[in-house]
């Protein structure tokens, strides 16, 4: 008795204090019969607390369509007075009608909600009528609260879902997963409820009426059985319609198949509903004695059909969310459910060629039970939502705020990140050294840090992070803003990946190797990873010759020879990413042999390697000196030694060279006859040298149209290094790459 007088004196105090607050005007806008199955419950809760709230109720869509079964009539039924009746729906059933839906609704929604005032508009879902009240109520500065935001399903219906609920303010949600989806998109957690579904409320509690087989029997018959019957309820997926109408044809041949009761509802009024009915009635579902197609039932007596059904069929919503709670087994057909969150009643028929699949399906579900899921509620979801919205505070601010995740290394736009020279991390992967380069927009190199290339992976990629993440705090300090990692490597690359696939055989344990996936995650930056060829030319495209020419090869000329070529403005990659390895074009069928394992190779003759085995070949038969050319014991033999000998007159050097010269010319001469660049340049340390004799061959031995093309030496003093910056900062200023 005590307890009771507490309470008693409880709810006194309650009514009073509610005596002198405001009533929270609620204007409950329902498009379809779907969603009113799950606004109904909020709005006969909000309509059992009148001393708290005061109802609107607006009604659109497909509600007040007769071929839809004028739905807004059962919301009569529920004694709720009608605020407003909007007619929106634009017919013809197609994406254009869909469009013209909305922006009709966009007309006409703000003299309802200017004459209502509400200080709350609650929206469900992802129809694209609920799109346009969401868009009406956000920018007439009306507080929106959205039920079963978070959701995924796997159709255009997820985007409009996401795109209601970054317009609401407020979110009533149905399971765990979709309330951390909305954590996820930046919605505040403060104003997430995990409510659960509104129709469990009504359907955990009705499902066990007694009278249930009179219900059954009113629309499907007196013979019909419990448990012996189909639901079937397919709507089109506005994004790929010629796919349900197909997906819908198979299933009707596969019930006709099956030989069972089978209660259809029409599609919604989505894009493809129209082809859809087509092809029901030219099937005869209509006049087919085992089948009764239907276009509307109320909500207490399809929760009785599907409870009690041998199966439910189709693509509605309805079949991964309350047959679940009964234990209905259902087959989900095509891609409209598929994200969404299913208890193990759910068996899914993605795509079907012919109506043999889903008739299989239908033999392994039919009849069956499964355990109860409770996944989208518990049957106590309107008095949570209705204890949310009496804690909403109308003297907030409403404009609403989103909860970011902390961005690392974040730069508020101020003076400083303004001034701040965008540069590029540049590294160099040689076969002796490894270099990393902080370079500038401009191709200026502000700093540049140079080790010994370890010669084993685990010490390799330790050495470039280190060397990176020290830039980076040099970064600071020259007040460069580092926007990403470029890598100029030796070997074979995947830069769609950032995999080098085969390296050169100067730098070890380093073929299959992801440079891009370590170094980004270690750094938090971006990476592109290329050849150094291919970077060569790179940086020609940007800081050197190749400049605004739209045709153009670039020949490395160093220990080994490379290249990339210039197309178009872009770099050729090739379908196995080994276009431009210049120093593979064979030359001659019985030549030296080369480090690819072939004869005859332009490296094979022209490198700095080959030069420089040609001189010990000299200097071992002791025909590399000449009188006044000074070479010590202990110094090792070079091509630079090759060179000297051979300007100051020694004929076995020079004529090396000249076989040299002569292979590298042959070689770009087959170049300009596949690709016909109209400019070729000449890259590394040994280009100077090479440049007159290969301009001299393209002249003898190139066609007419091709003898003229210009062959020029790199002014560039870092190309590799200026290549791999290039893709950074290409990227930065919105370049393709």
């Amino acid at each position: 008795m005590q307890r009771n007088r507490e309470k008693m004196e409880r709810e006194k105090v309650e009514r009073e204090l509610n005596q002198g607050k405001k009533k929270l005007r609620v204007c409950v806008a329902t498009c379809n019969r779907a969603d009113y199955s799950k606004l109904a419950p909020i709005m006969f809760g909000i309509k059992s607390h009148p001393e708290e709230f005061e109802l609107e109720v607006v009604v659109l869509g497909s509600h007040l369509i007769d071929d839809y079964g004028n739905t807004f009539r059962m919301i009569e039924q529920d004694n709720f007075d009608i605020g407003s009746k909007l007619h929106t729906i634009v017919r013809g059933e197609d994406e254009a009608a869909m469009v013209e839906s909305v922006g009709l609704a966009l007309v006409k929604l703000p003299d309802v909600l200017q004459r209502l005032q509400p200080d709350i508009l609650v929206v469900h879902g992802d129809r694209f009528d609920a799109l346009a009240l969401a868009t009406a109520a956000a920018l007439m500065n009306i507080r929106i609260l959205h039920l079963e935001g978070g959701e995924v399903s796997g159709t255009i219906d997820d985007s409009i879902r996401h795109a209601i609920s970054k317009l609401a303010h407020y979110h009533a949600c149905c399971t765990r997963m979709a309330e951390q989806h909305l954590i996820a998109m930046c919605e505040d957690h403060s104003r997430i409820l995990l409510a659960g579904c509104p129709s469990y409320d009504k359907l955990l509690s009705s499902h066990h009426r007694e009278d249930y087989m009179d219900i059954i029997r009113s629309w499907l018959g007196d013979k019909v059985q419990n448990n012996d019957y189909i639901v079937a309820l397919q709507h089109p997926v506005t994004t790929d319609i010629q796919h349900s109408i197909k997906i819908y044809g198979l299933m009707l041949d596969a019930l006709l198949s099956f030989n069972k009761r089978t209660l259809i509802l029409f599609p919604n009024i989505d894009a493809g509903s129209k082809e859809m009915v087509r092809v029901m009635r030219k099937k005869g579902i209509e006049q087919h004695p085992n089948f009764r197609a239907v276009k509307h039932i109320p909500f207490e007596q399809f929760i009785q059909l599907v409870c009690h059904a041998g199966c439910m069929i189709g693509n509605s919503s309805c079949g991964v969310r309350e047959a679940g709670a009964f234990g209905t087994p259902v087959i989900n057909l095509g891609t409209r459910q598929t994200g969404r969150e299913t208890g193990e009643n759910v068996l899914h028929v993605r795509d079907a060629d012919t109506h043999n699949k889903i008739y299989h399906a239908l033999e392994l579900q039919f009849g069956k039970r499964y355990p109860g899921s409770k996944i989208y509620g518990d049957g106590h979801a309107v008095p949570r939502i209705l204890k949310f919205l009496r804690t909403i505070d109308l003297d907030e601010p409403l404009q609403k705020t989103f909860c970011f995740p902390p961005v690392k290394d974040s730069i508020s736009q101020d003076i400083d990140h303004i001034l701040e020279t965008q540069s590029a991390l540049s590294v160099d992967l040689g076969g002796t050294n490894l270099r990393v380069a902080i370079i500038c927009m401009k191709g200026s190199i502000v700093k540049k840090y140079s080790e010994h290339n370890p010669t084993t992976f685990e010490d390799r990629m330790h050495l470039i992070l280190q060397m990176c993440k020290t830039a980076i705090q040099d970064a600071v300090c020259l007040n460069c803003r580092i926007l990403g990692v470029g890598i100029s490597t030796g070997g074979r690359v995947n830069p769609q990946e950032g995999v080098v696939l085969h390296s050169t055989k100067l730098i070890q344990e380093w073929s299959s190797v992801n440079l891009r996936t370590p170094i980004s995650d270690a750094l938090g930056l971006p990476v592109w990873v290329d050849n150094d060829g291919n970077c060569a030319a790179l940086a020609e495209r940007k800081f050197g010759h190749g400049k605004g020419v739209e045709n153009f090869v670039t020949v490395i000329t160093g220990t080994g020879i490379g290249g990339g070529i210039i197309h178009h403005y872009e770099l050729i990659h090739g379908s196995t990413f080994c276009a431009a390895e210049l120093g593979h074009v064979i030359v001659s069928l019985e030549g030296p042999e080369c480090s690819c394992g072939s004869r005859g190779c332009i490296e094979a003759y022209a490198s700095g390697l080959a030069l420089q085995r040609e001189a010990k070949r000299l200097n071992d038969e002791d025909l590399l000196k000449v009188e006044g050319m000074d070479v010590k014991l202990s110094e090792p033999i070079t091509a630079a030694h090759l060179i000297s000998a051979a300007r100051m007159g020694n004929s076995k050097a020079d004529a090396v060279l000249r076989k040299a010269s002569s292979a590298l010319g042959v070689g770009i001469v087959n170049i300009l006859h596949i690709v016909n660049p109209s400019l070729v340049i000449l890259s590394g340390v040994l280009a100077s040298y090479y440049k007159e004799p290969v301009q001299h061959i393209i002249s003898q031995r190139a066609l007419a149209s091709a003898q003229t093309i210009k062959v020029v030496t790199s002014d560039l003093e870092e190309p590799a290094l200026l290549g791999a910056a290039s893709m950074v900062l290409d990227y930065a200023t919105r370049r393709t790459y």
